[in-house]
């Protein structure tokens, strides 16, 4: 047995979930009447870990991105990993939003992290390991 014991700090994001997620999301705005004839569509670019939605108008958007948060919830995908980029006009008089999936710990707020365990004076020695935090 070993005689340290040690800890991971990290925040990771199942992407599997956020596929569902998405898929579910794809199916209810199909089947819903007031999208009926829109050009609505929630896409995912997983290399980017960005998720973009077009639509018709802002309370379409605004209404695919409930439904979305909705999904999220119910799959267990924290909707703080989400970052919203701002509204933009897209072609065709759509507009389209496209959101940053936060997926590991940014140096600013691991060493942040490690910062506080060190002011703590506890018996431990945090390590900024990538993008994550390993706490001795």
């Amino acid at each position: 047995m070993a005689d340290q014991n040690s800890f991971d700090v990290v925040s990771q994001v199942n992407m599997q979930e956020v596929k569902n997620a998405i898929d579910q999301t794809i199916k209810e705005v199909r089947q819903r009447f007031d999208f009926k004839g829109s050009k609505t569509d929630p896409t995912l670019k997983e290399k980017e870990k960005e998720l973009v939605v077009v639509s018709d108008d802002e309370y379409k958007l605004k209404a695919v991105l409930e439904i979305l948060k909705g999904k999220f919830v119910k799959r267990g995908v924290s909707l703080k990993a989400l970052t919203y980029g701002k509204i933009e006009e897209a072609l065709g008089g759509t507009v389209r939003q496209v959101m940053t999936i936060q997926s590991g710990i940014p140096d600013e707020k691991a060493k942040a992290i490690a910062k506080e365990i060190r002011d703590a004076k506890l018996k431990v020695q945090p390590q900024i390991q990538g993008d994550q935090v390993r706490v001795k």
